[in-house]
């Protein structure tokens, strides 16, 4: 079986960024958070911390998690109107009554780097030029890297999130693929996901999927990043019992979480250069 790591593919995302950043204007990322979610304030920093290596801006605009909706969608909409702001990203959780894609409607399509806006959404599906999702992206730049081919083979995807499942079968569907979307109301899922070729698991549930889930060769991608008790993460995949049956396997972590941030700073260095 092969390991299916991030690690090399997300480097070479990084090197063709900050050479892309630094042939223009310098580009700048705000992200706006709403919450005290320790793992999202986590990943919020290591995506600073990234941006600074490729030479990318990233502003962390911190409005607290009793935040009113009304004030994260007036600072989006501030942002999106700031001509020195070229990607705008709204971190999840939000506090409660806040509705992240009515909010992440105030994002303006052209510095929407995450590809959260519905218009977004709706390009996507469409065929139309638009950032995908950088998780969703994440996923096929990953299979493209190990030369995974797409065209013609059953794809199952294990999720129906705007933030992955969704936009991630259009993504497949433009490869080619013969696409099945599995959500929590699909029934036996094991039948479904037995016929993948290539199986995405981007749930959030731990190891949901098991050995019985996985076609003998199959390739799988783990999307899943759920804490533990001792603060490690792991996948929706059962990565010792689904190893034994896959052809082809991601980490968690390791596997598409590199990848993901490395490929929002490459759409924010490619929102900066938009004519």
């Amino acid at each position: 079986m092969r390991t299916l790591t991030g690690k090399e593919l997300a480097a070479a995302i990084r090197a063709q960024t900050e050479a892309e950043a630094a042939a223009g204007p310098q580009p700048r990322l705000a992200v706006v958070v709403a919450t005290a979610d320790e793992a999202s304030l986590w990943y919020v920093r290591s995506i600073a911390k990234a941006a600074s290596g490729v030479g990318i801006a990233c502003d962390v605009v911190d409005l607290g998690p009793e935040a009113a909706p009304e004030r994260i969608d007036d600072t989006l909409a501030k942002l999106s109107a700031d001509a020195n702001v070229h990607g705008v990203m709204l971190q999840t959780p939000l506090p409660a009554g806040a509705s992240a894609q009515r909010l992440a409607a105030a994002i303006d399509p052209r510095k929407d780097v995450d590809g959260a806006n519905p218009l977004s959404l709706g390009r996507l599906a469409a065929g139309l030029p638009a950032f995908a999702p950088a998780t969703a992206a994440a996923v096929l730049a990953l299979l493209d890297h190990y030369e995974v081919e797409l065209q013609g083979r059953r794809a199952v995807v294990v999720g129906r999130s705007t933030v992955v499942g969704k936009p991630l079968a259009h993504l497949l569907l433009d490869r080619h693929a013969t696409v099945t979307v599995c959500h929590s109301r699909t029934r036996d899922l094991a039948s479904v996901t037995s016929t993948a070729e290539v199986l995405v698991a981007a749930v959030g549930r731990p190891a949901l999927i098991g050995a019985g889930h996985v076609a003998p060769g199959a390739v799988v991608i783990d999307v899943g990043t759920n804490p533990t008790d001792d603060g490690g993460l792991i996948g929706d995949v059962d990565f010792g019992a689904v190893a034994e049956v896959a052809g082809a396997l991601t980490p968690v972590p390791g596997g598409v979480g590199p990848v993901t941030t490395a490929l929002l700073l490459r759409h924010t260095a490619r929102a900066a250069n938009l004519p």
